[in-house]
């Protein structure tokens, strides 16, 4: 993995990369609570992720409730 990455990017990166093959859009607050970390952790590590080369394509989607992530692998 990108070593360049802190260690709560790499559980980010790691998660959707298993998850987004049988998923679409993931809301920071729910990947927050799988990984232990606030939805504005998450959010502010995905930013990081958008900008890198990682085989995953992230961009942002929504604001409702939660920030929405659309992922494609």
């Amino acid at each position: 993995m990108a070593p360049d990455l802190t260690s709560k990017q790499r559980q980010i990166l790691q998660y959707l990369q298993e998850n987004a093959a049988t998923k679409t859009y993931f809301k920071s607050r729910l990947i927050g609570q799988e990984l232990g970390m606030t939805a504005k952790e998450v959010g502010s590590n995905i930013t990081a992720l958008q900008q890198g080369e990682y085989d995953i394509e992230i961009e942002k989607w929504g604001y409702s409730s939660s920030t929405t992530w659309k992922v494609n692998v």
